[in-house]
């Protein structure tokens, strides 16, 4: 078998194996860095392959199906994100009760994790790393709505936003050129030898269709996604050959976030005055606001971490009267537009599966004339034909009214886990919502209630019965897209796979970078802080090189 002899091996290619990749070998430039992907340079689109066919969804009902949730290529995730930008918070970091004591990292992590968050800019293109209103100047007096007043609730904390980057299209050149740098294309990494009596990894085994080589590295670094990187873990169990045992954490604890919405605001006073889309820092990044509550109150009431912004109303519903929105909503399902719109998921959200009222949405379009065709042509050129794209799509309501769309935290749940079938290969996932993941959705939009009416500023209108809106949550949140908690940090192999650098217990040389180290999913999607344990990992193994 022919073999590869490297300093470092990073094992799948999306945007945390790529900054991996990157800031090593510009730390090292002597040094050599194999980059491995499993997907190939020249497929497009939805890319059909053996790993995704072979994973198995126990119960699909609250999630994505494989190929909406995950990319394989070089870029991963970024292929089709939309490229949303989202710091953790410190409440992600504290042990909690309503978290079940599954809080296995600390918040020395996250201060230690913020140094490297300006790499993470850089990668991403999304501006400067801060994400609170309050520390950019332009907008320290700007509420998001007449009479808005900071406290148990805020409206500073931002979300920021990439071009959106294509990490495969943006770094590939740079990836090529790079003489330290080998990039492996098409390849499944397929079997680690087992840890020698100092826990060293000596090689892995790669395959193709059409050959096999072995790479043998100081360091492996594993940047395969949530399911591929645990599913690597689960089938090379020697790896733990000087564990007393596999760490019983392996597999376990996968979370993702309750999303949707279930009531709209009505804000009181100037409509004029109210936040409802995006703004433009100095550098013309595009940042937007997002409801959160204080880690002080989360904690207090023992309430999941979770973010509430402004949306628009639910497009498929002809009743909201608006020819822009019937316009967009019409093109989303129209079979030859839709692919070319938006990726499966935002598509989804946006038509929620309904395809219906043809009719009474092209009504819509006529009596909103000209405005209907107008403002989406606006929209598609600064979505489509700016290379700092418009993220989304917002518009302004006359009666200040909005829906509200919820992304909450869940709670670190055993029995939510990922294992192999009896064939070794399949990967087998097990997800469900736990009546606390849902019951915090609803406490969190009462708050919110309670806080706007209690400054008059504003009240949520719901969209159900109270009695109904445990039910209707539990149906409409679907997730997988964000996935967290099957390899996670952890003090020691009895509470987690891998301690605070991302290493693996039991070995001295094999990491994990996938947002499946992370404890605690928070109210944040994770791909941006990702980046950052990305750069600070490459910080680590350049000291140990």
């Amino acid at each position: 078998m022919e073999k590869i002899r490297a300093t470092l091996c990073v094992v799948g290619a999306g945007p945390a194996g790529i900054i991996t990749a990157l800031e090593f070998s510009h730390k090292n430039p002597e040094k050599k860095v194999v980059l491995v992907e499993f997907g190939k340079k020249e497929s497009k689109g939805i890319y059909k392959n053996s790993l995704d066919e072979s994973i198995k969804f126990n119960d699909p009902s609250n999630l994505h199906g494989v190929y909406e949730s995950t990319n394989k290529g070089l870029g991963g995730s970024t292929l089709t994100w939309g490229g949303r930008c989202v710091s953790y918070d410190e409440v992600d970091f504290l042990d909690r009760p309503i978290v079940n004591n599954g809080c296995t990292w600390n918040i020395s992590i996250f201060d230690d994790v913020k140094k490297y968050m300006e790499r993470a800019s850089f990668y991403f293109e999304s501006g400067s790393p801060v994400f609170n209103l309050k520390e950019i100047n332009e907008f320290l007096d700007f509420p998001i709505a007449d009479n808005f007043i900071e406290g148990d609730v805020t409206d500073r904390c931002v979300e920021r936003w990439s071009m959106p980057t294509r990490f495969g299209k943006k770094y590939r050149q740079e990836i090529e050129v790079r003489s330290n740098i080998v990039l492996l294309e098409g390849y499944e990494a397929r079997d680690f030898d087992a840890a020698d009596k100092e826990g060293k990894i000596s090689s892995l085994c790669i395959r193709s269709k059409l050959r096999e080589l072995r790479i043998e590295a100081d360091h492996f670094v594993i940047s395969s996604g949530t399911q591929e990187s645990t599913r690597l873990l689960l089938r090379n169990k020697q790896v733990f050959k000087n564990l007393k045992k596999v760490p019983s954490a392996l597999g376990k604890y996968y979370q993702g976030h309750v999303s949707g919405k279930i009531a709209s605001v009505k804000f009181y006073g100037n409509p004029k005055n109210t936040d409802y889309g995006f703004i433009l820092d100095k550098d013309g990044v595009y940042l937007r606001r997002r409801f959160q509550f204080s880690k002080d109150y989360l904690v207090a009431n023992n309430l999941l971490n979770t973010a509430i912004w402004l949306d628009n109303p639910l497009y498929h519903k002809p009743e909201h009267k608006s020819g822009a929105m019937s316009f967009m909503y019409l093109a989303m399902i129209t079979p030859f537009l839709k692919d070319k719109l938006a990726p499966p998921a935002i598509a989804d959200s946006v038509t929620k599966g309904h395809v219906g009222d043809r009719k009474k949405h092209l009504i819509n379009v006529v009596q909103g004339l000209p405005g209907s065709i107008v403002k989406p042509a606006v929209i598609f050129y600064k979505r489509f034909l700016l290379k700092r794209k418009l993220p989304g799509i917002f518009l302004y309501s006359p009666k200040n009214t909005y829906a509200l769309h919820f992304h909450s935290e869940q709670v670190p749940f055993e029995g939510n886990q990922m294992y192999l079938d009896k064939d070794n290969e399949t990967l087998v996932v097990d997800y469900t919502l736990l009546k606390n993941d849902i019951e915090s959705v609803i406490k969190s939009h009462k708050k919110l209630d309670e806080y706007l009416r209690q400054s008059n500023c504003g009240e949520l209108l719901y969209w159900y019965p109270k009695k109904d809106l445990f039910s209707k949550i539990k149906n409409m949140s679907r997730d997988g897209i964000h996935q967290s908690g099957t390899t996670r940090i952890g003090k020691d192999e009895k509470e987690g796979v891998v301690d605070t650098d991302l290493k693996v217990f039991g070995t001295s040389n094999l990491y994990i970078c996938s947002s499946s180290v992370f404890p605690t999913s928070g109210q944040a999607n994770p791909t941006f802080m990702l980046g950052a344990f990305a750069a600070r990992l490459s910080h680590h193994l350049s000291g140990k090189s």
